[in-house]
């Protein structure tokens, strides 16, 4: 295990095989974040990458004082993961990508857009088993390599921005005391977000399974930008996620990104690496500098072919190049690191058929 967790300080830690890149301006952002007021200890995981002001891709262990910065304004987003009904030897991507339709738009005329996908690195993806690594644990699970899998990436959609936009207003970037009215308040909007998030994955999902005529059964649907209470050495602290997956979780899928394969793991629960996991690959590129690095390389219509010979339905020609698979890191050198620190046992590999990002409100 030791050779791919990375000490930094005597609160800041991250895990990276000899094989994981990680910008150093994120780790110059990890070691900031540890020395905030209350903050005990934080890690990074192997998918660690800038972001505003705060890395993502870490879990951050405070007491007494929460930080709704650290979560950002995507409260509850994560991943959704069903088994359907399609059955691979009869699969037929024309057909599906014809099926698929149009859920850029709300049906439930909710304001918050409940059952979106969203912009961003938001997806839904219809993916096949492509290779079984521990057979024991997909047959304890009742999975079935014959059939379609679909993966839902989204989260809270207008909801959390607003509840974030609100906390900044008031208080800007600094923690709130546990048991303040301000603090509370939060939690609750949190909590009700964390709900939200949850139920806009699943009405995803069933969008899509009855445009495809077919049905599903949940495998999981867990959250990577939460806050929560734990107890650690019994102690009370308030851990935070922003890209990190639950250990406590019972599975949690991988993903790259479009055109790459996805992994499905059972997480190994280590309370000193803050019971989390890596939520994804992490980026390379900032989103500003992708279609200058691309644009010369692949018309819009290359990029919707990926290697694999998965097929993309984006319409929004920005995002196109903003989500491309070569704007991110190696999905295998973040599962190796996982595997070397001892944080999760790999079930499956998936492959990508067909990725929904937007129709392009046509």
């Amino acid at each position: 295990m030791d050779n791919s967790i990375q000490v930094l300080s005597d609160k800041a830690s991250y895990i990276a095989s000899k094989n994981t890149w990680i910008e150093g301006v994120a780790i110059e952002q990890l070691l900031a974040t540890a020395n905030l007021p209350n903050m005990v200890k934080v890690v990074g995981m192997p998918d660690l990458h800038p972001g505003k002001g705060y890395p993502i891709g870490a879990a951050y262990l405070s007491r007494e004082i929460i930080y709704p910065t650290l979560i950002g304004s995507d409260i509850g987003c994560g991943m959704g993961f069903w088994q359907t009904e399609i059955n691979i030897a009869k699969l037929s991507i024309d057909k599906l990508e014809r099926q698929i339709g149009n859920i850029d738009q709300s049906n439930t005329h909710h304001k918050y857009n409940l059952g979106t996908i969203g912009g961003g690195n938001h997806f839904a993806e219809l993916q096949k088993v492509s290779k079984i690594c521990d057979e024991s644990l997909f047959n304890d699970y009742q999975l079935n390599a014959k059939k379609l899998f679909l993966l839902v990436h989204s989260g809270s959609r207008g909801l959390g921005h607003a509840i974030l936009q609100n906390q900044l207003s008031r208080f800007g970037n600094q923690g709130l005391l546990e048991n303040n009215p301000e603090a509370l308040d939060y939690l609750a909007k949190h909590d009700n977000a964390i709900a939200f998030a949850r139920l806009n994955r699943q009405i995803v999902a069933e969008r899509l399974m009855a445009n495809l005529n077919t049905q599903g059964g949940e495998v999981l649907n867990g959250c990577h930008n939460f806050l929560e209470k734990v107890m650690f050495t019994g102690q009370a602290y308030w851990l935070h996620r922003k890209g990190a997956s639950s250990a406590t979780d019972e599975l949690v899928i991988v993903p790259r990104s479009r055109g790459d394969y996805s992994y499905l793991v059972k997480p190994i629960q280590h309370e000193n690496l803050l019971m989390s996991l890596a939520h994804g690959a992490g980026r390379k590129w900032r989103r500003v500098d992708c279609k200058g690095k691309l644009d010369n390389r692949y018309s819009m219509q290359e990029l919707k072919r990926t290697k694999l010979g998965s097929r993309v339905i984006c319409e929004d020609s920005s995002l196109i190049f903003e989500e491309a698979p070569q704007v991110y890191k190696s999905i295998e050198s973040v599962i190796e690191s996982m595997q070397q620190a001892n944080i999760v046992k790999v079930i499956a590999q998936l492959t990508p058929i067909l990725n929904y990002k937007t129709q392009g409100g046509h």
